[in-house]
């Protein structure tokens, strides 16, 4: 049998190397160095991880932010990120540059929305 393994989830985003810097700075992950690529032509660029999936990030000019939790652009995919703490989680994302929508559907997460405008969830770990 073929094995397929997941290894990104990809968000559309008008500048990859603004928003991988945001997630970079919410996770402590790092950016993949650039090199010598000039960081205006940077159309793709990912988090790096330890082997684990990694979130990559694709330049599209005529991006079109998500409108949560329902509109005409529907959110198509959001990630969620494990935390221990929520209050101080959320402290974090906040200063990082994310908002807070006033729709929280549950209590053991929260929906943020980051810069460009893509849900994301804190979740509390069990």
């Amino acid at each position: 049998m073929t094995h397929i393994n997941f290894s990104v989830a990809a968000l559309d985003c008008p500048d990859p190397l603004e928003l991988a810097n945001f997630y970079a700075r919410l996770t402590g992950l790092e950016v993949e160095p650039l090199g010598d690529f000039p960081p205006g032509d940077v159309t793709w660029i990912e988090l790096l991880s330890d082997g684990g999936p990694t979130i990559g990030f694709q330049k599209v000019p005529a991006f079109v932010a998500p409108t949560w939790p329902e509109g005409p652009v529907p959110q198509q995919l959001h990630l969620d990120f494990d935390v221990d703490d929520l209050d101080a989680s959320e402290a974090v994302a906040l200063s990082l540059g994310a908002s807070k929508p006033d729709f929280q559907p549950g209590e053991t997460f929260r929906v943020f929305l980051d810069p460009v405008g893509h849900p994301f969830c804190l979740v509390l770990e069990d």
